[in-house]
């Protein structure tokens, strides 16, 4: 998908991003104008109407909002940011020296290869040794947090042991929030993707669970 020339261009940071880290959104969205002059940026949840005119492209951080406003709305694109910066060639991608990390993929682009592509293109770029799981990309099991709020705790932090250990690093790449969650409580450190590109650590914060989701339904009702 082509964007360049896009009349239409939002990036739209996504509802969990912009409570983990709204700096790193504010950072991301200045390279993107530097390189789409017309970028606006776009708040508004996706699961509410983007209201946004037919033909609109909307650049996603978030696997989840990326396959909502893509099925959900009638007239809008959608393409992930990891796309768009593997696509151009001058982000100042950090060293991290062969830094050896696992990835878990999300389950909203389990059949999204060019997704799966694009992030470990980025990985390679920071110089990060992508070693495997056995089951990723279209086979990647869900890291448990989906299982929020149809299931007892106790089985949530089952699932996200379960999955953090089928990891086969110490450093697990995430390129969802509440990823960031499941690993941190399944014993691994999470290093989330835009923190990556930016070169910060990745700070799990608020880790209960109930109370993670509840910031982030608060955080929905407004936007």
């Amino acid at each position: 998908m082509s964007v360049k020339n896009a009349a239409n261009l939002f990036f739209n940071p996504g509802c969990a991003l912009s409570l983990y880290r709204p700096e790193n959104a504010e950072e991301i969205f200045r390279y993107l104008q530097s390189n789409y002059p017309q970028i606006q940026m776009h708040n508004i949840c996706c699961r509410h109407n983007p209201q946004l005119p037919g033909g609109s492209i909307i650049i996603n951080v978030c696997a989840g909002c990326d396959r909502r406003f893509r099925t959900l709305y009638e007239g809008i694109s959608t393409i992930s940011l990891w796309e768009i910066i593997n696509g151009l060639n001058n982000f100042p991608f950090p060293d991290y020296r062969g830094m050896e990390a696992s990835v878990h993929d999300p389950c909203p682009v389990r059949n999204a290869p060019v997704v799966h592509r694009a992030v470990r293109g980025l990985l390679q770029k920071m110089n990060i040794n992508a070693i495997e799981a056995e089951k990723t990309g279209a086979y990647s099991v869900c890291c448990g947090d989906s299982l929020y709020p149809n299931c007892g705790m106790e089985k949530i932090h089952d699932a996200m042991k379960n999955r953090a250990g089928s990891m086969p690093c110490e450093k697990v790449v995430v390129y969802c929030v509440s990823c960031i969650k499941a690993m941190h409580i399944g014993g691994k450190v999470p290093c989330h993707l835009t923190d990556l590109l930016l070169g910060k650590p990745t700070d799990p914060q608020e880790c209960d669970i109930q109370k993670w989701h509840d910031e982030l339904d608060a955080y929905i009702a407004a936007h």
